[in-house]
């Protein structure tokens, strides 16, 4: 009745969801779009012909779900699209924890369909500058990582966010500009990925057994990466905030995590996970 219709996203909607995301400023490129669809399932949203509204699932396993990149254009704001968009991305998700990453104007709208705070990142970004290198103790370094190697890192990546994305990880290890693994008595414990992402380089995910870990692994891709435009989103609680700052890597956004359904479960010691890949994953 409106001329609102919601349907499967396709690739040749991705030009105009990034539109979308321009529009409000977000930094992804179209290549950005591009990955993160191959391993997604899209909605688009019309009105009167023209897509003005979009958002992408993830589903990891049998039990997990990540819910990003919800857009509304906002010329269309306040007609409840956001609420009808939403409920088709939970359809079928009914028996599976999901997770997301909220904006401060979404969250009233994700708590109103069973979402609940788990906790905030920290968005960082700047032109990072040469960090001095983190000591390791006897038995601990860093190396690049082989691509041999991608069970060991799923492995890690699925320890420290509670769901396993072995197609994600294993798409990010290929493309990444580089990759670097904490090893402890020559078994990785740890790694973290440079990566192209919107103006510049993203550095994610970043898995570590403590924060000492997490900061040798981040100083090292951010010594290598000194100079450009650098983002990497943390958990509020890793306890990165100041030290990032004082490598140049200034915090600009504060997202909340929220989650519907069971909680995630990690385990109480080992791989943690410091960084995420980007908002809109997890």
């Amino acid at each position: 009745m409106d001329g609102v219709v919601l349907r499967p996203m396709t690739p040749a909607d991705l030009p105009h969801a990034h539109a979308l995301s321009a529009e409000l400023r977000w930094p992804h490129r179209p290549a950005d779009w591009e990955q993160v669809f191959v391993h997604a399932e899209g909605i688009a949203v019309e009105r009167d012909g023209e897509i003005v509204a979009s958002g992408l699932r993830w589903l990891w396993g049998e039990s997990h779900a990540t819910i990003g990149l919800v857009i509304v254009t906002p010329a269309c704001q306040g007609r409840r699209i956001g609420h009808r968009l939403m409920s088709v991305l939970l359809e079928g998700l009914e028996d599976r924890t999901v997770l997301l990453h909220s904006t401060a104007e979404g969250r009233g709208l994700y708590e109103r369909l069973g979402f609940v705070r788990t906790g905030e990142m920290r968005q960082h970004q700047g032109i990072s500058q040469p960090a001095p290198l983190v000591a390791l103790r006897p038995g601990w370094r860093l190396r690049p990582a082989g691509l041999n190697e991608l069970p060991a890192l799923q492995a890690l990546d699925a320890a420290s966010r509670g769901m396993r994305r072995d197609a994600l990880i294993a798409d990010l290890l290929h493309s990444a500009d580089a990759c670097v693994v904490l090893d402890h008595d020559n078994e990785p414990v740890g790694f973290a990925m440079l990566r192209r992402f919107g103006r510049g380089h993203s550095i994610g995910p970043v898995v570590a057994p403590d924060a000492d870990g997490a900061k040798a692994l981040i100083a090292h891709l951010a010594g290598v990466n000194a100079g450009h435009f650098t983002r990497i989103d943390i958990d509020f609680d890793s306890g990165l905030a100041e030290w990032l700052e004082s490598i140049g890597l200034l915090r600009v956004d504060a997202p909340t995590t929220m989650v519907r359904g069971e909680p995630l479960v990690t385990p109480p010691s080992g791989a943690s996970l410091f960084a995420i890949v980007t908002q809109a994953v997890g």
